[in-house]
């Protein structure tokens, strides 16, 4: 009797089922090396590249390092042209003087251009020339600088307003003028009447300041000594001599337009317009230019 649960001779046994096996990433055929990974510059840069934002932070990064060069352009030529215009000022006035430019445009722009817009200038107030006590508040409009065979460039105008304290005319006086000085002990003012008064232990004198000849004057209006009222001519000459020196012949034909007297001494104001500025060999101290 055959055996129904019996397997045929030619028939293998049943092979049990086998777990899955894991996949792993098939590596380089054998002989060559694995492929390195890209870690050289153009590497990140293609990585930088490609992501939006490390874009937006290098196009950031450089503007702000452009910025900051220019800034510092600016700076750096602004003070040193301050520091030149100041020097020029100085040895016109003989007082030390600070300079600064308008900040529009900026600064780069004028200097490239040859065309300054606007200049202001201050003194110490120590003096002007030999006059005591004299402070200059400067406005320089329309500089151009522009080598030519008379001038080393123009100027479209020109404002100084000048003040002049009691305290430094009494000191200019009994300092520079050895006829009036070395009886002057004093100096009051009168703006009502527009004169200032020199006050001495023997006697005074009355002035008026003007605008003559282009520069300052004081006008003897009266003079009295030991109580005798005597000529205007003893102590004139000795003034316009003085003032003539110190308020004239200032360069690029600056002249005075106008004087008052206020409670602590003299307010004036001197202008030109449409000047050439003078080259270096006509005034040394515009040599630095």
């Amino acid at each position: 009797m055959t055996d129904p649960w019996a397997r045929p001779a030619d028939q293998a046994p049943p092979v049990p089922p086998q777990p899955p096996q894991p996949q792993y990433p098939q590596g380089p055929p054998p002989g060559q090396p694995s492929p390195a990974k890209d870690s050289s510059l153009v590497g990140r840069a293609k990585t930088l590249v490609r992501d939006p934002l490390s874009i937006v932070l290098i196009v950031v990064i450089v503007l702000a390092l452009v910025l900051a060069g220019l800034l510092g352009g600016e700076l750096y030529a602004r003070n040193r042209a301050d520091d030149v215009v100041s020097k020029v000022v100085s040895c016109v006035v003989q007082d030390e003087a600070t300079a600064s430019f308008g900040v529009m445009p900026p600064f780069l722009v004028q200097h490239m251009s040859g065309h300054y817009t606007n200049i202001n200038i201050e003194t110490a107030g120590n003096q002007i020339r030999d006059a005591k006590g004299m402070k200059v508040n400067l406005n320089i409009e329309d500089v151009r600088l522009e080598d030519t065979a008379d001038s080393g460039g123009s100027v479209g105008s020109l404002v100084a307003n000048i003040t002049w304290s009691s305290d430094g005319i009494l000191q200019t006086i009994q300092d520079s003028i050895p006829l009036v000085g070395s009886f002057v002990t004093g100096v009051t003012t009168d703006p009502g009447a527009g004169t200032i008064e020199l006050e001495g232990a023997l006697g005074s004198i009355v002035a008026k300041p003007e605008v003559v000849e282009s520069g300052l004057s004081l006008q003897v209006v009266e003079l009295t000594g030991l109580g005798f009222t005597l000529p205007r001519e003893t102590v004139q000459p000795a003034l316009d001599a003085f003032l003539s020196q110190v308020t004239q012949n200032y360069p690029m034909g600056i002249k005075a337009d106008s004087v008052q007297v206020t409670e602590g001494g003299v307010v004036s104001q001197f202008s030109t317009r449409n000047a050439k500025m003078p080259k270096d060999q006509q005034d040394p101290c515009f040599a630095g230019l």
